[in-house]
Formats: structure tokens, sequence, C-alpha cells
């Protein structure tokens, strides 16, 4: 841990060890290009070079090489009064080990409406490779399922384009509900900020929870958020008997060790079961059995990483109780057994 908590003076906020500008890209350095298309939103836009960019390698080196691309190098419009400059064109995407593509308008308007991608957009699309993975923040997953290469995934959206989108490209299975979804090499983000939580996701998948722990703390962000984009749909004020259980959750975190159960995790926010679960759903997006899975996972993984305990011990500090369980419930979540997992990421 103090490998990652160090300073260097090299450092700035949300930025590690930076190299020079206008430096050549390290080879052998897992390559992001992220398009930047005319009437891009700068926030979502800049979101991936924060994020990547804070995330230390054992000397402070970065991890990854973030490049802004356009259709062509040059300016590039955006939703705000200014616009930007970027220096390469879409030669950039072949070479990508990551493509990410932002909301941009009024191309995700004229897709949504029915249009058939640009052709120089689709020419641009078709210059990534079949291997790449391939990441669409909020509607900027318009531009992939318009390009086909969503067809028959789960992906999610902005809450408020889901059943506009599904209902455009049937083939799709649009979740509203969650902040963001894996399904591979496709990745996809709730709206807005949400993309935050999918690029730590990304981080954490690729160098383990410590390198995504310091690349949040380095961007003052939470590692992670609890349950999904529902909690933000606006809804009518719940009655003061229906809301609170964010104590129950927060008694429960203490106690991941032990045979949890809904009844009591409702006592503790003293409400009858099913008063409890509709509204921890409608907090938190999810079941309580369902987050209290999601828990354990995180909590097991940072045993993981983080310490020598035997993998028995591992499952019992969790709460899985076996060893069989918790290799069910990480393969189910990461798709390794715990072993491989410790072997990947545990710290030297």
């Amino acid at each position: 841990m103090a490998q990652i908590q160090r300073q260097s003076p090299l450092t700035g906020p949300c930025r590690v060890a930076p190299d020079e500008p206008g430096a050549e890209p390290v080879r052998g350095r897992h390559r992001v290009v992220v398009l930047a298309l005319d009437g891009v939103i700068p926030f979502d836009l800049g979101i991936p070079a924060r994020l990547f960019g804070a995330a230390p390698g054992p000397d402070m080196e970065p991890l990854y090489d973030v490049v802004t691309c356009g259709l062509t190098a040059g300016p590039v419009t955006t939703t705000e009064d200014y616009s930007l400059y970027v220096e390469h064109g879409a030669e950039a995407l072949a070479e990508a080990d990551t493509v990410i593509i932002p909301p941009a308008y009024p191309i995700v308007d004229e897709l949504a409406d029915g249009a058939p991608l640009p052709p120089e957009l689709a020419e641009a699309l078709a210059r990534i490779r079949p291997e790449t993975r391939k990441v669409a923040l909020c509607t900027g997953a318009y531009v992939f399922a318009a390009a086909g290469l969503l067809d028959g995934r789960r992906v999610t959206t902005h809450w408020h384009q889901a059943d506009r989108m599904e209902g455009l490209f049937p083939t799709l299975s649009v979740d509203p509900n969650v902040l963001f979804i894996d399904d591979g090499d496709i990745l996809t983000s709730a709206g807005v900020a949400a993309a935050i939580d999918l690029c730590l996701h990304i981080i954490r998948t690729d160098h383990g929870s410590s390198v995504a722990n310091a690349a949040a703390r380095a961007c003052v962000v939470p590692p992670s958020r609890d349950g999904g984009q529902a909690q933000y749909i606006e809804r009518p004020v719940p009655t003061p008997a229906a809301t609170g259980t964010g104590p129950a959750r927060a008694w429960a975190l203490e106690r991941l060790h032990e045979p949890l159960t809904l009844q009591d995790m409702a006592g503790q926010a003293r409400m009858s079961i099913r008063t409890f679960t509709r509204q921890f759903r409608t907090e938190t997006g999810q079941s309580p059995g369902q987050w209290l899975t999601v828990q354990r996972v995180d909590l097991a993984r940072h045993l993981l990483e983080a310490t020598d305990l035997p993998i028995d011990r591992v499952a019992e500090k969790a709460g899985f109780g076996t060893a069989t369980s918790m290799r069910q419930h990480l393969r189910a979540s990461v798709g390794v057994s715990p072993q491989a997992y410790r072997r990947t990421f545990a710290r030297a």
C-alpha cells in the first residue's frame, strides 16, 4: 500500500508522473483512444484522461496512454461556447486497445431518430480492431448501436433514453437501473458521472482495486458507488415512515462476516420486510441480497489482494462461509477463481 500512497514531485491533481507533452506513446502500454465527435460534451470527454491518467504503476509511472482523436485532426465543436483542437484523426482508432465514445450532439439525437451513421463516422469505426475493448459513455452508446456493434448485447445508457434505444434497436437489452454494464469487450455507462464509475471499474479489472482506489483518491471521487441510476430518477418524495435504509446498510457493512438475513437488516431500519425491500431498491437500485453479495465480493477482492490469508479464511471474513461459495460468486462477478485473482492482483 505504501507503494501507492507515496507522493512524487512529478504528480499533480488526478495525474501520475506525466509524460512530456507531445511525447510518443510508450510501446506496450495500454492505449485508450477517446473519439471526440462534433458536439461532444466536454465533461464526459475529459473523464477518461483524468481517471486513466491517475492510475499509478509500481514506480508512479502511467499505466495507460490516453489519446484523443477526431474524425480528422483539427478543431472539434463542443456543446459549450468553445471548441477543442485535437491532434489526431481517426487513424488513431486502429492502434487502440480500448476505444471510448462519449456523447455528442446533434449526432446522438439524429441516431436516436433513426438516421444512419454518417459515412465518415462508419469508416472511422471500421478502423477499430475486432479485439479492441469498446466503451460507450452515456448516450454515446447510440454510435456503437447504429454501427451494429451492440447487437444481442446487454447495455445501459442514460435512463431517459433507455426505452427509446431499446425500441430503435430491438436486439439490445437495455437496463436503465444500473450505473454501468461490463459485457466483456463491450462496456456501457449510464448518464454523466457514471462514466467515472465505469472508468474506475476498468482500472480495477485491469490492475486490481488498490490501483483503482489510488486513482479515485487522486481525483477525490468514491472508488465505487452503491446501487444504480434508479436512485437518481425523479420520484415523488417518500413519506418519512418509508425512508432510511442507509443506517441499516452501514450496520451490515460492519458485519459482512456474519450470516445476515433480510429480517436482520429490516429490523435495523425498523421496517417490515416488505417495506424495507421496496425502499432499499428505491434507494440503491438493488435488492438487499444483491447488494450484500456485491459488498462481500468487494471485501473478498480486497482481502485477496492485500492479505496472505488462506482462501477459506478470506471466504469466512467476507461472509461467504465456504471457499466454494466465494469461488462461485467471484467467478460470476469477475470471471476468475480466488487463486487466479490473487495471482494477478496481490501486492508483492
